[in-house]
């Protein structure tokens, strides 16, 4: 099995010529403030917490607005899942938990939460264009689409709801039909319900996910979370800073190489990256784990392996303490590297993670933090640095 982990091995060190000498390392945590997340419930935001909130760089605020209706249910059998799992994932979402739809204007503290989300998911249910709030919700959403500054990604998922009859000159279907009982409503206000209408069409016009009542809406919510986790961290899409200038490019290439060859999203991933000592190996791994850290439950980034290893009594140990206790969130007793593998193997074989292997120089090493894939969860990536350009097999000591 470690023969084939070898051969799963992918020494990329064409990457090394992409990487500038005055890139700096840096802690992956200090990229971006706004990477920090918490799965914590209390920690959701809610339409009290965004009052308080610093709106100073507001398109920082929030990964995801949710913006949905109460009137037609599907809030208890849909949106609270989908919001559920967003949440595990790490995607951190405006939720405005209390919302009544009340027939007022939208809050100011509403207004900079769609303004600071870098995405907005639209349910577009049955009677989510009869409330008024809704559809101002949807007015601002679709401005900050439009907004150079802002350029908001937006995610329709039309809930039980043909997306072809918002298109129809006829206007007529569900969606239609709520919305002539609110357009009846305001009918004196002709520019309201032309922004309405306006904001209607061109968020059918936006390509989305469709909800039948065939579909299994567990596998279309796993299925639509990827999606948002694709969008989000797309290293393309990123505010990168200013001090790493390139390295949108090199996130690129190293994203391809991992995805690019890959015969199974369930596949267990190592990727190595090789090259000279100070050409950036290490920026480039920790930028990866960064933007990459919320489409797995867990990361993990071991630095200076070699090191490690030379200096410190049972320092091979102390690595495997720190892998378990990065992903398990405790201490764990190990007594020498057998018993650490074999913990290794039975706590995080269900973990999808992260891991960085920083420095690595003996197949020792790799034997004792990651000899096989079945050691970790489906979809779990392994990467591996290491000074040179030797396989790692051909070391000696």
């Amino acid at each position: 099995m470690l023969e084939q982990l070898l051969v799963i091995l992918i020494l990329l060190c064409v990457l090394s010529k992409y990487i500038s000498d005055g890139t700096r390392r840096r802690d992956p945590r200090r990229l971006d403030a706004s990477s920090s997340s918490s799965t914590n419930p209390q920690d959701t935001p809610s339409l009290d917490a965004a009052s308080s909130s610093s709106v100073s760089n507001p398109h920082d605020n929030y990964d995801v607005f949710l913006s949905f209706t109460h009137r037609d249910g599907t809030w208890k059998i849909f949106t609270s899942h989908l919001h559920k799992a967003l949440k595990q994932k790490g995607i951190y979402t405006f939720l405005d938990a209390e919302r009544l739809e009340r027939d007022e204007d939208v809050s100011p503290e509403l207004d900079n939460a769609i303004k600071g989300s870098r995405c907005a998911v639209v349910v577009l249910s049955k009677k989510y264009a009869s409330s008024r709030w809704c559809m101002d919700e949807l007015v601002q959403i679709i401005k900050c689409r439009k907004d150079s500054k802002i350029k908001q990604i937006v995610l329709p998922i039309f809930y039980h709801v043909n997306r072809d009859e918002i298109l129809e000159k006829e206007m007529k279907g569900p969606i239609w039909e709520g919305f002539q009982s609110l357009k009846e409503k305001f009918r004196d206000n002709k520019e309201k319900v032309k922004s309405w209408t306006d904001a209607l069409l061109q968020l059918g016009n936006i390509i989305g996910d469709s909800a039948y009542d065939s579909t299994i809406e567990a596998q279309f919510i796993e299925d639509f979370i990827e999606v948002v986790s694709s969008k989000l961290f797309d290293p393309a899409l990123l505010n990168i800073s200013e001090d790493l200038v390139g390295m949108e490019s090199r996130l690129e290439k190293l994203k391809r190489c991992v995805y690019g060859s890959r015969s199974s999203s369930g596949d267990v991933r190592f990727i190595g990256i090789c090259g000279l000592g100070g050409v950036g190996k290490t920026t480039l791994a920790e930028a990866y784990l960064k933007y990459m850290s919320r489409q797995f439950q867990a990361t993990s980034f071991l630095a200076n392996v070699r090191e490690t290893c030379e200096k410190e009594h049972d320092g091979l140990v102390k690595l495997q303490k720190q892998l378990l206790r990065d992903v398990l969130k405790g201490e764990h007793t190990i007594n020498n590297v057998s018993e650490g593998k074999g913990m290794i193997r039975r706590r995080l074989r269900s973990k999808k993670i992260l891991v960085v292997l920083d420095d690595v120089d003996h197949l020792n090493q790799l034997r004792g933090l990651a000899e096989k894939n079945n050691w970790f969860g489906h979809g779990s990536q392994i990467i591996v640095l290491k000074k040179g350009k030797k396989n790692i097999a051909e070391e000696k000591r």
